[in-house]
């Protein structure tokens, strides 16, 4: 089936977030938490980012929802993470994964990612090279850049999520979430998307934000990436570059 923000309970499940206000916790790399932030104060939702002090331990159990970009790595230590994950896990806050590129070539720290994976993350986003090497398929990403389209990703996120019990959505031209049992897709976007530092790392902060104000992992995905295609949509329709474009993402999802 496909949604998009034309339909009523996508648009409800949006008007949720800025209802609740969630507080938000994530490690991310420090390429996207600015623009991360920024979704997630446009969507209503209050965001906390780093792996300062003790926050690893106290904010993950405190926190309304918790996303993991595993590049976070490149300023968080790999016990940073998994603390995270492990708290987030044992306190029941549900929290998003996103295997920032898994599958192009860096064997130790795919074997990390997938180590996560034991502290049952609630949603898994990425492309779809990154999400085909996470189940265990050939590895074909090119560093953060996939290789192949989402659609070609469909039968394995498929599988996958049934297998982990997990909601697995995978970005691209369309996007589909799936459950295992249930897949949408989702239209939409912008080209510009690809071309925005940060701009699929944010998604995973939004996700996290959507999945608690709804109260369900597979419709909060898709409310997230429904209404992040819709405002690149909008964003992409006024502007002409790539750096106008980030900011009019950000503007048009405070708009929505």
């Amino acid at each position: 089936m496909t949604k998009s923000w034309k339909d009523d309970d996508v648009r409800a499940g949006w008007a949720q977030i800025a209802g609740q206000g969630p507080f938000v916790y994530g490690l991310t790399n420090y390429i996207a938490a600015n623009l991360s932030a920024n979704v997630l104060l446009a969507a209503g939702a209050g965001p906390a980012i780093g792996a300062a002090s003790d926050w690893t331990t106290t904010f993950p159990a405190g926190a309304s929802a918790v996303w993991i970009n595993t590049a976070a790595l490149m300023s968080s230590d790999e016990e940073s993470l998994r603390t995270v994950a492990r708290t987030a896990h044992e306190a029941g806050t549900p929290w998003v994964l996103d295997p920032v590129a898994v599958g192009a070539g860096a064997a130790k720290y795919d074997d990390f990612v997938r180590s996560l994976l034991e502290f049952r993350p609630a949603v898994i986003r990425g492309n779809a090279s990154e999400l085909i090497a996470l189940a265990g398929g050939e590895a074909t990403g090119k560093g953060v850049e996939t290789t192949v389209s989402s659609a070609d990703a469909v039968a394995a996120v498929s599988e996958f999520a049934a297998r982990i019990g997990a909601v697995v959505a995978v970005s691209g031209p369309v996007d589909y979430i799936s459950d295992g049992t249930r897949t949408e897709e989702v239209p939409g976007g912008d080209v510009r998307l690809t071309r925005v530092t940060g701009a699929g790392c944010a998604l995973g902060a939004l996700t996290a934000a959507a999945v608690f104000a709804n109260g369900d992992a597979f419709q909060g995905a898709v409310v997230s990436h429904a209404a992040y295609a819709e405002a690149a949509e909008r964003a992409g329709a006024r502007t002409r570059g790539t750096g106008e474009f980030a900011v009019a993402l950000v503007d048009e999802l405070s708009l929505l």
